[in-house]
């Protein structure tokens, strides 16, 4: 049963190689940070060594040979400075100019690693000005300890199982694994843990990040959930904000239904465009007339759901392997010869392309291990949003999703669904939606992708709305822009807000 469907915020991941670093170094004084909060010095004040990226990360993080790295201790519960503690993983590419201080960054997710952070803004002005720092938010990556659910056998199977049957007795079978994979994360990573992982506690492990690398405020750039991360920061610590830049926006004030249906009609309204772009080649495999795209997508996917495609990989490519796998074609424009070569090679009977994709989505590597993206995401997210346990709810939302995006109806919907995972989940969700407010808040940037499926750009228009914060509109499909779409006007608006805090003015397009 694929899990975590209906929402997808998973930003733009770099991929990088693990290597070596430099020898420890001590962060620099902290003569002008502000005091630590109460009952917190012990965080706030301890000495931060960056060493050997050694045991960091990931072969397909790729950390560049100049990244050091290096662990810092928080509380797990702020509420309890003297109990069990975390290390959050930290990575860094010192500035080679006159340095302004850090820029701390975070890709998405939830449950990404921003470990290969540290190689945006390569060969700009970020580079020579700030130490550039990526972090694994608690929970995740190379943070300890880790949010663990699932074998790397387990998630296989689930891969491999056929849509969910809505039907009663399909309903109550994909509603008591739910609860199965609920049991599964308490086991393996403990309520403690669970209880503590979501942006209410990442945004205090921020503020602590700041001040052990002797940053009185805060410079931050955000993508997708990194924007809700940004968003909470500079609600709860306005203060201790020099400049922030949310890409991707989050929309706080949205509930799960809306998101999902947002996000819905956002991956229909990409998937038209690629479809068009697609039809203008005569052997396109959604074939020449766009309207027809759907149907013709619908008839490549739909036999999937009893019969795998033949892979090289003996695992072969399940129907929720194709979905995702398109799906994350569909997060970038650069990625749509992908996704015409995959679902060409799907018509001609195999699924190679599809099945590597969607391992790329879900964070499987080569030796069949994974990386925690998919048991981080659903654990972050259970407790970042309130729970729907309406059978009433959850049916409408089914509906209303199939109609927002044909291409992933299966044409099976019965008018009933189960109830979503969180609905199982065995700690409280720790933040509600509400309109973001953080009164003395310097001016911040907000970019928004008018064809972003997976942070749909009204998203955007709102986040800057509520921040009082100075939006970029860039035109085009794909999740994400800034410095790492290769725009120039996009590039220097926010390169010039990080370095000079010269806000970009009302309304720039690009």
């Amino acid at each position: 049963m694929q899990r975590g469907r209906f929402v997808v915020l998973v930003g733009a991941a770099c991929a990088l190689i693990v290597s070596g670093c430099t020898s420890a170094e001590t962060s620099a004084p902290r003569a002008e940070l502000p005091p630590p909060p109460d009952g917190l010095a012990q965080f706030y004040e301890q000495p931060l060594e960056w060493g050997s990226c050694e045991g960091f990360g990931s072969p397909e993080d790729r950390l560049p040979p100049k990244t050091e790295c290096a662990r810092i201790t928080v509380p797990v519960d702020y509420a309890r400075p003297d109990g069990p503690t975390a290390q959050i993983a930290m990575s860094r590419i010192p500035a080679t100019g006159d340095k302004l201080g850090s820029l701390l960054m975070n890709p998405g997710g939830p449950g990404v690693s921003g470990l290969s952070m540290v190689t945006v803004g390569n060969r700009t002005e970020l580079a020579d000005r700030f130490d550039r720092v990526g972090f694994d938010p608690r929970g995740v990556g190379s943070s300890l300890p880790s949010i663990v659910c699932l074998t790397p056998q387990q998630a296989d199977a689930e891969r491999a199982e056929p849509p969910t049957d809505n039907s009663p007795a399909g309903i109550a079978e994909a509603e008591a694994d739910n609860r199965e994979y609920a049991d599964r994360c308490v086991e393996r990573s403990g309520t403690e843990l669970l209880t503590h992982v979501g942006t209410r506690e990442v945004v205090q492990d921020m503020d602590v990040m700041r001040a052990v690398l002797g940053d009185p405020k805060l410079s931050y750039l955000g993508y997708s959930y990194g924007t809700r991360l940004g968003s909470a920061y500079a609600e709860k610590f306005p203060q201790n904000v020099r400049a922030l830049v949310l890409d991707g926006a989050v929309d706080s004030s949205q509930d799960p239904v809306q998101e999902s249906l947002r996000q819905a009609a956002g991956f229909q309204g990409v998937f038209d465009a690629y479809a068009a772009e697609c039809a203008q080649n005569a052997d396109c495999p959604l074939g020449t007339d766009p309207a027809q795209s759907v149907a013709r997508f619908r008839a490549l996917v739909a036999p999937l759901e009893t019969t795998p495609a033949a892979t090289t990989d003996p695992r072969g490519l399940s129907y929720g392997d194709a979905i995702t796998g398109v799906q994350q074609a569909l997060y970038s424009d650069d990625l749509w010869n992908i996704l015409t070569q995959g679902l060409t090679e799907l018509r001609d009977g195999h699924g190679d392309t599809l099945l590597q994709l969607a391992d790329m989505y879900d964070g499987r590597r080569e030796d069949g291990t994974y990386a925690n993206i998919q048991d981080a995401f659903n654990a972050i997210r259970c407790v970042d949003d309130p729970r729907i346990t309406d059978p009433a709810v959850v049916a409408r939302q089914d509906a209303e999703y199939r109609k927002a995006a044909p291409f992933l109806d299966d044409g099976k919907g019965t008018g009933a669904a189960p109830l979503e995972l969180c609905a199982s989940w065995p700690v409280p969700n720790t933040s509600t939606p509400h309109r973001v407010s953080a009164q003395g808040l310097p001016t911040t940037v907000v970019v928004s992708t008018t064809d972003d499926p997976a942070t749909p750009y009204q998203a955007g228009v709102d986040l800057a709305a509520q921040l009082g914060a100075e939006l970029i509109t860039f035109r085009g499909n794909r999740h994400t822009a800034a410095l790492v779409a290769g725009d120039r006007c996009v590039d220097d608006a926010v390169i010039d807000y990080l370095v000079d805090l010269a806000a970009p003015g009302a309304g720039l397009t690009c």
